[in-house]
């Protein structure tokens, strides 16, 4: 059965290494904060500056998915704002409802699922959904965190700052150039970036491990319907607006049909925006994926 083979082929081995960094995260004590930090810091803008240094992309088709990537976030923001605000939620749960419907896990999550769908060579269009769907995601969760004390400046300006951020800067100016690096460095910078994609499961792991049990509401179903089912359908109306046609529209749409990103956790901890709310999305959103992901890879072909 097809659903069976894309879980197994595709999900089961994703989800295998998330549970073993669940299990060692209570056998060994270990701890998110620093893989997290090993990742956001070293590991991760490694990652994007292989990719993008390398990829065989030209600077149309780059800007062409970061536009799609920047309408489909938008729109799916919107279509969350209204539902949760027509529904007659607080401002908080509004906010937070857009958070996690706009910010999927396109890093732990996504780049293992689209290099098991699409082959490796699909990772650099997959690196680009998620720089820009970081930077925006961290903007609109630290913003709507803190607008009412401290305005959206230090939201940009961390989004715009963050390592991965800043590492693609200097990749697309060395694609564009034709530049190669010294082999040490290109070698160096190569052994870094293969590690992200395992340690980054195994991170989710831990920090899924370290979230409480889950209590689903009606606000966490509406959560999940525009991010697990309208945010990949408005992700293809886009792509197919824009010219985008197959691996390239499937890898923006794919990365859309991710679960919230477990960060969007950690900024609704950090700034009392409806934690409890997010943190459920977070952990209902992982395991619904189970169903919703092999049906949109199904969909795509």
């Amino acid at each position: 059965m097809p659903f069976l083979q894309v879980l197994a082929d595709i999900l089961l081995p994703v989800f295998v290494i998330v549970g073993i960094g669940a299990v060692a995260a209570r056998r060994l004590s270990l701890d998110a904060q620093t893989l997290s930090k090993l990742a956001y810091w070293i590991v991760g803008p490694a990652f994007v500056f292989d990719i993008l240094a390398g990829a065989d992309l030209g600077a149309a088709l780059v800007g062409k998915v970061a536009g799609v990537t920047l309408v489909a976030m938008a729109a799916t923001g919107v279509v969350a704002a209204v539902a949760a605000r027509v529904s007659g939620a607080p401002a908080a749960t509004a906010a937070a409802t857009v958070l996690t419907s706009i910010y999927g896990n396109v890093g732990n999550f996504g780049l293992a699922i689209v290099a098991f769908t699409f082959g490796t060579d699909a990772l650099a269009l997959a690196g680009v959904v998620l720089v820009v769907v970081n930077v925006v995601g961290i903007i609109v969760g630290v913003a709507a965190a803190r607008w009412e004390h401290h305005g959206a400046a230090s939201a940009v300006r961390r989004a715009l700052t963050a390592p991965m951020t800043l590492a693609a800067i200097p990749a697309l100016v060395v694609n564009a150039g034709g530049w190669t690096l010294p082999l040490w460095a290109d070698r160096a910078v190569g052994l870094l970036a293969t590690a992200l994609i395992p340690l980054m499961l195994l991170t989710l792991g831990v920090q899924l491990a370290a979230m409480r049990s889950p209590k689903p509401t009606v606000d966490t179903i509406r959560a999940l319907v525009v991010k697990l089912a309208v945010a990949p359908a408005v992700a293809t109306v886009a792509a197919v607006a824009a010219g985008l046609e197959g691996t390239d529209a499937g890898v923006v749409v794919l990365q859309f049909a991710m679960p919230p990103a477990v960060f969007t956790a950690l900024i609704a901890l950090e700034h009392d925006l409806a934690p409890d709310l997010v943190a459920t999305t977070v952990l209902v959103g992982t395991v619904a994926s189970v169903v919703t992901l092999p049906l949109v890879i199904l969909w795509l072909g």
